[in-house]
C-alpha cells in the first residue's frame, strides 16, 4: 500500500485505539494551553487522501464508528469534541483497513464489513516460505492447516511471520523446542489441531505448548540454597 500511495496515512489499530486517535483531540501545549489537535482521518478527508487502518478489526466497533458516516453516501463527519464541527472529504479520500481473522480478539461485524465496496482475501505465499529455506516439513503442516481452516475444520492456520519465528526459534532452540512454541502461538482452541499435524507430518509426537517447569516446594528450595553453602563450610575447615 505505502509502495502505491506515497502519501497514504496509516494507523496501526489495537484495543486502546480510541476516537480522539482518529479524529482528534484537546493537547496541552508548552504553555499550559489546550488546543484540538486533528487525527488522521480527518487529515485524510481534508486533503483528499487514503487512509489505511491496519488491524482494524482490534479496534472496539464503538470507536470504528465514528468512522461510518465517512465511509458511506454522506461522506462527512462530525467532530463532537471541537464544538460540533462538520468535516467533508474531499475527492480522492477513503478509507482501507487491514483484517486477520485468526488474530485472537478480532471482529469483523456487519457493519464495518458492508461499508467497503471491495473484500480482498489475502492468504500466505508459501512457495515464498520454502524459498526463505523454512523447513519444508513445517511449511507442509501450515498448508495442511490452511485447508482445514477453508473446511471449516479449525480456525488457524500458521501464515509467513509464524513461519518465519519457527526459522528463527529453530536456529536458537533447536526443532522441537521451535515446533513446541509454534503450538503455543495457536488459538487455546486449535492447538490439538495443530499438535496433530505437527506429529503426523514432521514425526515429532508428543510435543506440547512451551511452559515453565514445575516450582520447588519452600523446603526443598531452602535445602537447595543451604547445601551449597554447608559443603563449602566443611571443605575449608578441613584445610
Amino acid at each position: 500500500m505505502e509502495a502505491a500511495f506515497p502519501d497514504l496515512i496509516t494507523v496501526a489499530g489495537d484495543g486502546d485505539t480510541t476516537v480522539g486517535d482518529l479524529i482528534g483531540e484537546y493537547t496541552q501545549g508548552d504553555s499550559g494551553g489546550y488546543t484540538f489537535q486533528y487525527g488522521p482521518l480527518v487529515a485524510a478527508m481534508t486533503e483528499g487522501r487514503a487512509l489505511l487502518i491496519d488491524d482494524a478489526t482490534l479496534i472496539s466497533p464503538k470507536v470504528l464508528a465514528a468512522l461510518y458516516p465517512a465511509m458511506d453516501g454522506r461522506r462527512q463527519i462530525q467532530v463532537k469534541a471541537h464544538k460540533g464541527e462538520t468535516i467533508k472529504a474531499e475527492p480522492g479520500f477513503y478509507v482501507v483497513a487491514g483484517h486477520n481473522p485468526g488474530v485472537h480478539g478480532a471482529v469483523l461485524t456487519e457493519a464495518l464489513a458492508s461499508r467497503f465496496s471491495v473484500q480482498v482475501q489475502v492468504g500466505t505465499d508459501y512457495d515464498l516460505a520454502l524459498a526463505l529455506r523454512i523447513d519444508a516439513r513445517v511449511v507442509r503442516v501450515a498448508r495442511h492447516l490452511a485447508r482445514q481452516v477453508e473446511l471449516g475444520e479449525t480456525g488457524w492456520a500458521p501464515q509467513l511471520r509464524e513461519l518465519l519465528s519457527y526459522q528463527k526459534t529453530e536456529a536458537v532452540l533447536g526443532t522441537r523446542a521451535a515446533l513446541a512454541n509454534l503450538i503455543g502461538i495457536a488459538p487455546v482452541e486449535d492447538r490439538d489441531a495443530v499438535a496433530e499435524a505437527v506429529g503426523k507430518i514432521v514425526g515429532v509426537g508428543q510435543v506440547a505448548p512451551l511452559t515453565l517447569g514445575r516450582q520447588l516446594s519452600a523446603a526443598s528450595a531452602s535445602a537447595a540454597r543451604q547445601h551449597p553453602g554447608s559443603a563449602g563450610a566443611g571443605r575449608r575447615s578441613s584445610r
